[in-house]
This record gives structure tokens, C-alpha cells and sequence, in this order.
């Protein structure tokens, strides 16, 4: 039977004692998983660079090369058509999408740590189809299969780390894999900037075919790391969960830092189950979107906040630099080299998402939102304003890409690392999985419905709105900062179960003001020798499941 060696787990009352101190093979577990980033990053990232070489260009659409010194009018008729563009990014958010949403059931099947393994397997099938390309069709396909792979390890990986992670740094280490995607989007323009000019198909293969290394290394990676003990005490495999906590606590199974963390886990789960119980496998979906509207812990109000969190990153449109930057760098006419302005924008991406990893800790999630989202659309509308006043002039032009470097500073520091937080910190057990792959799920299907209409809104044969186009992103930022005011909690310094306190008992714009008082071991039940009750375990050994 599982858990039989546990028949007696030590629990506590104090609120300071739910979690052992924190060692450096904490932090070097968590930091091996925020590494799935980087391939993240870099699937995105390439593509950008990609659509704007010239023998790209030129197989796709036929379209001859420009002549030695092109005019302005001639450089912008050289690019892909609109609809080519669109589907060519697109198409790989599509399949995020909907891998997002299956890792979130295989989470609960197979494992974390599993998932994230099989979604390597996916993304590097996609990669070989891809690298293998001479056409839009096979292109098309290796990028949808890829996105799958990309779909699971995105959602899981959030998941795994908000599971695995001590409280005191779990904001930290979370950060550290937007980090990563930066590093990956880096390496990516990178490998653009150094293949661009080549006139064969070496020009797109090999930034495709590297993407093969980042799949492999995390896969094979994460097979040495243990599997959340959240996911153990959910199947009611709680001797399991005894023993990843001590791998990842670096502390025997029979320390009572390890016991009382257990406890606390399994009596949480087992309260959220009396909230809403468990039933088949339709109607554990179902459970994401019970409860009111008007009370925050509710799981619909759950769901919505991560749902409505990762569209709002997507609304900040950092995505439109990091995807069409090239296109749009090209258009404005004054930049002889649109590929080395693309590179220090995700230069300025990366150096500044590690700001996060100290303030994110120190201030908190709510802050870092909300100024960041005033930082970002005060520089989108002066992007705005200057490039539709005086968009002509060199010196305007540079003084529009040192906003628009700025902008990405706000972005890297706050809702970049800010948004992938908060939806790992929000979910009760019971439908955390589920909870975390519908946000990022909208994640991506937002990235696609953006990458969809942007080529018709700044393509020369369309829209070109140009540098107008901030104003649209500018007006969606100031909704992010409305939105982080009014609906974003702090979950700054409180454990996954503290969360599930805190927003039963406080409101999003009070939650900062909130502190534990009370275990929920303490509450369920205790014996006088200061176990879990054993009728808790019993019940949570006997209620383990997928669903």
C-alpha cells in the first residue's frame, strides 16, 4: 500500500516550520529545470531572424534578389507576403496551444518530470521536420509538431518548479526561466546574425537544427531529478513524496522539516477536496471553473486570474519586437543593419531580466506588475508619437529604438518573469495542473491571434501602420496596469498552501498586508504526540488520483 512507511507523519503549528531551510542543492535543481527556457526562447526567437534573410526570401516566394544599394521601396517589396509571414509564426502557437492544454492532463498521468521528458521527444520530431524542409508545407508541419513539444514543456516546467521550489526563492527561480527564454532568444539572433548572408539552405537549417542540442540536454537532464512531491501526495503515493522532499530538501525522510512539510502539503490537498470534492475525469475539469466571480479563492476566479495574466503579457506586445522587429527595423529606412538592432534588443532583454531575481523576492509580484506596466506604455506612446511626427529623421529613429530598448527593460524586469510567477502560485492542488496548462494555453493562443494580425497590421501591401502600431500596444499596457491594480494578489514569502489562505481570507489589493496564522495540519487535525491525524493520511492514501 503507498505510504504504509508513513503511518505517522509529525506535523506542527508553527507557520515558520512548513519548510526546511534552504540549501544550494535546492536552488541547483530548480535551476537545472528553469533551463527548458532556453529551447522555449529559441524556437521563438529564431524565426525572426529567419524571414528576413535573403535566400529565405527568395525560396519561398521566388521573388528576385534586390539589386547591390536598393532603394527604400525596394528593400520593404522584398519580404513575405503577409499571409506566408503570419502562418509561418503562427503556426507554431497554434500547436503550443493545444499542447499546453494536453500537458496539463499527462501532468497528472505520468508525472511532471515525465511530461516534461516527452515533450522534448515531440519538439526534436518537429525540429527534424523542419531542418528538413525546402518548402512552406514541411516548414509548416515541423513547426506545428514542435509547438506541441514546446506547449508541454512550457506549462509543465512552471509547474514543476512552482512545486519543487522553496517559498523564499520560488519567485527567484521561476524568473530564472524567463532568464533562460531570453538566453534562448539571444542565442537565436545569434545564430541569425551569423548565418544570414549565406546563400544556400544553410542559411535557415542551421539555426533550426541547434534547437536539437537545448531538447536533448533538458531531456535527459530532468530524468536525474525527482518528481514534485506535490504530484506523489495528489496520486496518495505519500512515501514517495517523503522521499522527493528529502532529495530536494537535501534532508533525511525522518527530519521533521521534511515530515511537517509533507503534512502540510497532504492536509491542504485534503481540505481543498472538501471544498470541491473530486469526481470523474470530465468533471475535474469541470472544477476549474467552479465558484463565484466575486470571491478571489474560488477555482473559477483562479482560473481566470492565470488565464487573464498570461493574455496580458501577451497584450504588452514585446512579442511584436521579438517576432517582426527585423521587418519593422527594415521599414523605418534610416537602419542600414535591422539584424544588429534586433540583437541588442534581446541583448537588452537578457540583461535585464535577472534584476527580477532580487526584486521579485524583495518587493513582490504586485509591484513589479503594475510599475512595470506603467513603464512600458509611457514608452510605447512616446514610440508612438515620435515615429508618426517625425519618423523620417535619423536622429527621431535612434531615439525611438533607445525607448523601445527601455520598454524591453520594464518587460524583462516585471511581467516578463512576473506573469510566469504568479499562474504557478495561484491553483490549489487538485486542479493545479489543469489550472496552469489553460493559462499558459491562453499564453500561446493569445501569442497566435497577435502574430496572425500583426503582419497585416505593419506589412507595406496591408495596414502599414509602422511606428503607429505602439499606440495599439500602448493602449493594452495601460489595461495591464488597471488590471495588476484591481486583480493581482501578493503572493510574495508564503508556500503554495499559504496562497490558498491568503486568498480566502484577504482581497487582491489588501493581500501584501496578509500573514499566515495557522498550519492546515492544525486545522484538520492533530494527535497529542504532534502527528497528522492518522485518518488524514489514510484518506489521502486512499483518495490518490490522476483526476
Amino acid at each position: 500500500m503507498p505510504g504504509k512507511d508513513l503511518a505517522e507523519v509529525s506535523a506542527t503549528r508553527d507557520v515558520d516550520r512548513i519548510e526546511a531551510p534552504i540549501t544550494w542543492k535546492a536552488y541547483l535543481m530548480c535551476a537545472f529545470a528553469a533551463f527548458g527556457g532556453i529551447y522555449f526562447g529559441y524556437d521563438s526567437g529564431y524565426i525572426n531572424g529567419v524571414k528576413g534573410m535573403p535566400y529565405f526570401i527568395h525560396q519561398q516566394t521566388g521573388k528576385p534578389y534586390p539589386p547591390p544599394d536598393p532603394t527604400t521601396e525596394e528593400k520593404a517589396a522584398f519580404a513575405l507576403e503577409a499571409w506566408r509571414d503570419s502562418l509561418i509564426t503562427s503556426i507554431l502557437s497554434a500547436g503550443t496551444f493545444f499542447g499546453a492544454i494536453i500537458a496539463g492532463d499527462m501532468a497528472d498521468f505520468i508525472g511532471r518530470r515525465l511530461t516534461i521528458i516527452l515533450g522534448c521527444a515531440v519538439f526534436l520530431i518537429g525540429v527534424i521536420l523542419q531542418t528538413a524542409s525546402a518548402g512552406l508545407g514541411l516548414l509548416v508541419a515541423g513547426r506545428l509538431v514542435a509547438g506541441f513539444g514546446v506547449g508541454f514543456v512550457s506549462a509543465i516546467i512552471i509547474l514543476y518548479m512552482s512545486e519543487c521550489s522553496p517559498k523564499k526563492i520560488r519567485g527567484a527561480v521561476v524568473s530564472g526561466y524567463q532568464f533562460a527564454i531570453t538566453i534562448g532568444l539571444l542565442l537565436a539572433a545569434c545564430v541569425d546574425y551569423g548565418t544570414q548572408n549565406r546563400m544556400d539552405t544553410g542559411s535557415y537549417r542551421i539555426p533550426i537544427a541547434i534547437q536539437m542540442l537545448w531538447a536533448l540536454f533538458l531531456g535527459l537532464g530532468i530524468a536525474f531529478l525527482p518528481d514534485s512531491p506535490r504530484y506523489f501526495v495528489k496520486r496518495g503515493k505519500l512515501d514517495k513524496a517523503a522521499n522527493s522532499l528529502s532529495r530536494l530538501r537535501g534532508q533525511p525522510v525522518s527530519s521533521d522539516y521534511v515530515q511537517n512539510e509533507l503534512a502540510e502539503i497532504v492536509a491542504n490537498h485534503e481540505y481543498e477536496l472538501q471544498v470541491v470534492p473530486q469526481g470523474s475525469y470530465w468533471s475535474s475539469w469541470a472544477n476549474c471553473f467552479k465558484g463565484g466571480l466575486s470571491k478571489p479563492s474560488s477555482n473559477l476566479r483562479r482560473t481566470i486570474l492565470g488565464t487573464s495574466m498570461q493574455m496580458m503579457q501577451q497584450w504588452t506586445g514585446v512579442n511584436f519586437i521579438f517576432y517582426f522587429g527585423t521587418t519593422f527595423f527594415n521599414q523605418l529606412g534610416t537602419i542600414s543593419n535591422p539584424f544588429l538592432i534586433s540583437l541588442i534588443t534581446t541583448l537588452v532583454n537578457v540583461c535585464s531580466t535577472p534584476i527580477s531575481f532580487w526584486t521579485i523576492e524583495r518587493f513582490g509580484r504586485r509591484p513589479l506588475l503594475i510599475w512595470g506596466a506603467l513603464g512600458m506604455l509611457i514608452c510605447e506612446f512616446l514610440v508612438a508619437i515620435m515615429g508618426t511626427v517625425d519618423g523620417d529623421n535619423p536622429a527621431t529613429v535612434r531615439a525611438m529604438i533607445a525607448f523601445i530598448c527601455i520598454y524591453i527593460f520594464f518587460f524583462a524586469s516585471t511581467w516578463g518573469p512576473g506573469a510566469w510567477v504568479v499562474i504557478g502560485e495561484i491553483f490549489p492542488l487538485p486542479i493545479r495542473s489543469r489550472g496552469v496548462g489553460l493559462s499558459t494555453a491562453s499564453n500561446w493562443l493569445w501569442n497566435c491571434i497577435i502574430t496572425v494580425i500583426t503582419p497585416y497590421l505593419v506589412n507595406e501591401d496591408k495596414a502599414f501602420l509602422q511606428a503607429k502600431v505602439f499606440f495599439l500596444w500602448g493602449a493594452l499596457c495601460t489595461a495591464c496596469f488597471v488590471y495588476a491594480y484591481f486583480l493581482v494578489p501578493e503572493t510574495k514569502g508564503l508556500s503554495l498552501e499559504q496562497v490558498d489562505k491568503m486568498l480566502e481570507e484577504t482581497t487582491p489589493r489588501n493581500s501584501s498586508k496578509w500573514v499566515p496564522h495557522t498550519t492546515f495540519a492544525a486545522e484538520l487535525g492533530m494527535t497529542e504526540k504532534g502527528t497528522l491525524a492518522p485518518e488524514i493520511v489514510e484518506d489521502a492514501e486512499r483518495k490518490g488520483s490522476v483526476v
